[in-house]
């Protein structure tokens, strides 16, 4: 069994963080797989602060867990909420691109699951099982 995590970041002009990687196409929420010894909250923060120098300055909301099995026949994915952090210009040479997106106003090449987790979000949308759109 695999498990990752995934943050929604949100500004106070309620705007999502997005991250384009070197190493695939698109744009995701900031998250990636968790450490052994690892709580998912814990890999939450400390992925955070690797991709894109985000440090909660309240505790992450926990939203969802969600079967991934599109990546892995047993991976699931932690979806957390922040909206209170601070960020520091942190280089990641996995990260090509940051920033933050009004929902109306998301890169194209933003990644379905991205845009459908946003909306169970921002919307109050109940949220499905599993994490692939399809």
């Amino acid at each position: 069994m695999t498990a990752g995590a995934r943050v929604m970041v949100i500004d106070k002009k309620n705007r999502v963080l997005l991250v384009r990687h070197t190493y695939m196409p698109g744009w995701y929420l900031p998250g990636g797989g968790i450490e052994s010894g690892e709580t998912m909250r814990d890999g939450a923060v400390r992925e955070l602060w690797e991709e894109v120098g985000v440090v909660p300055t309240a505790d992450l909301q926990f939203f969802s867990l969600y079967a991934n099995f599109a990546e892995f026949r047993s991976d699931h994915v932690a979806l957390f909420v922040v909206r209170d952090f601070e960020q520091q210009d942190r280089p990641n040479v996995e990260i090509a691109e940051s920033g933050f997106f009004a929902a109306d106003a998301l890169p194209e090449d933003t990644s379905d699951a991205t845009r459908v987790r946003i909306r169970e979000v921002l919307e109050g949308l109940p949220p499905p099982d599993y994490w692939a759109v399809s």
